[in-house]
C-alpha cells in the first residue's frame, strides 16, 4: 500500500528485484525501436481489430525504481510481438533517475517520465535518438504520475508526497520548460489514516475543458482550469469520496460521461458522473472489486475504446479484474477476475490496438501480457513473464 508515506512507494518490491537485472541489457546504442503510428482503435469486432494489428516488432517502454536494491538502471527499453505478446528486450536509457511513470507526447517523438524522488523532477527523452532532454523541478516530492495535454503544450504532473499537482510548458523540440502552475491540496482535511494530502494522477477530461487531479490523502477528486496561455491552473470543482476510500486512479468511459474510480484504501471502485461544461465530478457508491475479504490494494483501471469493459489492477490478491459496462457507461458489472501471473501488478496498459494489455508487477520483477477478447472481454495469457526489474510501469507504442 502506498498510502502510509511516500519513501514506501519506492521500497515496496525492492528486494525481489535482484533476479531481473539482467533482463535489459545495459545497452545505450541499441537500434531505436520504430515510433510510426499504430491504427487507431476500433469498436467493432474481434475480427476487424485482428485485421487493423501491425505488424512486427512494436516498441515498449518499461518504468522503475533506480534508487532501490535490485532496480533498473533507468529506463528499459524492448519490444513487443503484437500478435503474440512476446516482449524481447533490448537495452536501458540512462540518466533517469526513479522513471515509476512514464507518458508519451502526442506527436510521439518524445517520452516524459517521472523522477520519483525527494527533490522529485520530471524528464524529457526524445525517441528518435534516446537523447535525455533535461529534467525540470516538480516543486514537490515523489512525483508519481504524469500526462501530456492533448494539444501537446503542456505535461501535467502529481506530487504524491507533497500532494500537490505540476504544469510545465513543452517546446517544439519536446523539451520541458520552467514550472508555471503548482498548486498543494489544503483542503478538505486528509481522510482517516493519512498524514496529510498525497495526489496520485493528474490527467485531461475527454473534451479537454478540465484537468482533474485524483487525491489517496484528502479521499478527493479536483477539477482545475488550465490556462492554454499561461500554464496555471484555476480549481473550479471538488468531489469527495466517502471517507477512507483513497482513491488512486480515474479513467473515463469513452463516452466523456462517466468515468470509474479505483479506490486503493478501501478496496472498491466507484462509477462518477462528469459534466462538461462545469467540470463537476460525482462519486457513486462504492462497489466490489470482486477480490474477497483478503488484503488488496487496488491500482488502476482501465477501459477499452468501445467502452464496453473495464479492466482493474488488484495488488495483493495479485489479479485482473474483468467488468462489463452498461447502460452508456452509467453502471459496472462484475464478471470475475484473473490471475495477474505476478505479485503486485502496480499498473496496467493496452497496445494501441486494445489486443494486448500489459501488467507492470512490481515485487515479482515481471511484465505480464494478455490477449484481450473484444466480444467479451475475456482475457488470455500471451506466454510466459517477462523480467524487468522492479516493474512498475509499462508502455506499449
Amino acid at each position: 500500500m502506498d498510502s502510509g508515506g511516500w519513501s514506501r512507494r519506492r521500497f515496496v518490491g525492492a528486494l525481489a528485484g535482484g533476479a531481473a537485472a539482467a533482463a535489459l541489457p545495459a545497452c545505450d546504442n541499441a537500434p531505436a525501436p520504430a515510433t510510426t503510428p499504430a491504427p487507431e482503435p476500433e469498436a467493432g469486432t474481434s475480427a476487424s481489430r485482428e485485421a487493423r494489428r501491425p505488424s512486427g516488432p512494436r516498441p515498449l517502454y518499461l518504468g522503475t525504481y533506480t534508487s532501490v536494491e535490485g532496480g533498473g538502471k533507468g529506463i528499459g527499453l524492448a519490444t513487443y510481438d503484437a500478435a503474440t505478446g512476446r516482449i524481447t528486450g533490448s537495452g536501458t536509457i540512462t540518466g533517469v533517475g526513479d522513471p515509476s511513470y512514464l507518458a508519451l507526447h502526442p506527436d510521439r517523438r518524445t517520452l516524459y517520465a517521472v523522477d520519483e524522488r525527494d527533490n522529485g523532477a520530471v524528464t524529457a527523452v526524445r525517441l528518435a535518438d534516446r537523447k535525455v532532454l533535461g529534467s525540470r523541478g516538480t516543486g514537490g516530492a515523489a512525483p508519481c504520475h504524469l500526462s501530456v495535454h492533448p494539444g501537446g503544450r503542456w505535461l501535467l504532473s502529481a506530487n504524491y508526497g507533497a500532494g500537490s499537482v505540476a504544469v510545465h510548458p513543452i517546446d517544439a523540440s519536446g523539451a520541458l520548460g520552467e514550472r508555471t502552475g503548482l498548486v498543494r491540496h489544503t483542503g478538505p482535511p486528509p481522510g482517516p489514516g493519512q498524514e496529510g494530502p498525497h495526489a496520485h494522477q493528474f490527467v485531461t477530461s475527454p473534451d479537454g475543458g478540465h484537468v482533474l487531479a485524483v487525491d489517496l490523502g484528502t479521499d478527493t477528486v479536483y477539477t482545475y482550469r488550465l490556462d492554454d496561455k499561461a500554464g496555471t491552473l484555476t480549481e473550479v470543482a471538488q468531489a469527495r469520496t466517502r471517507p477512507g476510500a483513497g482513491p488512486r486512479h480515474l479513467t473515463f468511459h469513452p463516452g466523456g460521461r462517466y468515468a470509474y474510480l479505483a479506490n486503493e484504501v478501501d478496496n472498491t471502485v466507484a462509477v462518477c458522473s462528469y459534466d462538461p461544461a462545469s467540470g463537476r465530478v460525482e462519486v457513486g457508491e462504492a462497489q466490489s472489486t470482486g477480490t474477497g475479504s483478503g488484503t488488496n490494494y487496488p491500482a488502476q483501471i482501465l477501459v477499452t475504446a468501445d467502452g464496453r469493459h473495464a479492466f482493474l489492477a488488484n495488488r495483493g490478491h495479485n489479479s485482473l479484474t474483468r467488468y462489463a459496462v452498461e447502460e452508456d457507461g452509467a453502471r459496472l458489472r462484475l464478471l470475475g477476475t484473473v490471475p495477474v501471473g505476478g505479485d503486485f501488478p502496480r499498473q496496467i496498459a493496452f497496445s494501441p490496438d486494445g489486443t494486448l494489455l500489459f501488467a507492470a508487477n512490481q515485487k515479482s520483477s515481471t511484465v505480464t501480457v494478455f490477449h484481450v477478447d473484444g466480444a467479451d472481454g475475456a482475457l488470455r495469457r500471451a506466454g510466459g513473464a517477462f523480467p524487468s526489474p522492479v516493474a512498475v510501469c509499462a508502455l506499449p507504442l
